[in-house]
């Protein structure tokens, strides 16, 4: 099965680029969008949270979305950066799941 793309509202100037290209490929516009279309295709799906390639993209992950990535050491510097100075006067995560813990 088969299925139709459509492209609506192409500019004048990339439409004549695409048949020039198709031209010099010897091919049909329809032709060398379907080869176009099938080169992407053909090109691996990336995983959310890769690294940027040479050009400084970031991939788009499997869903269209794009997704960052950081590491451990980027996060905690960030995380110092903003908040120079340690929390005071907070319960501590051990002391809170302790009383959790111990109310039951």
């Amino acid at each position: 099965m088969s299925v139709n793309l459509s492209i609506k509202g192409v500019p004048d100037a990339i439409a004549e680029r695409l048949r020039l290209r198709a031209e010099l490929n010897h091919r049909s516009l329809q032709g060398e969008l379907m080869a176009i279309v099938a080169q992407a295709a053909a090109e691996p799906v990336v995983q959310a949270g890769s690294l940027p390639d040479s050009s400084g993209q970031r991939p788009i992950h499997p869903k269209g979305v794009r997704r960052g990535h950081k590491t451990i050491e980027q996060l905690a510097t960030e995380h110092r950066a903003r908040f120079p100075q340690p929390f005071a006067d907070l319960p501590l995560a051990v002391d809170i799941i302790r009383a959790d813990r111990d109310s039951r």
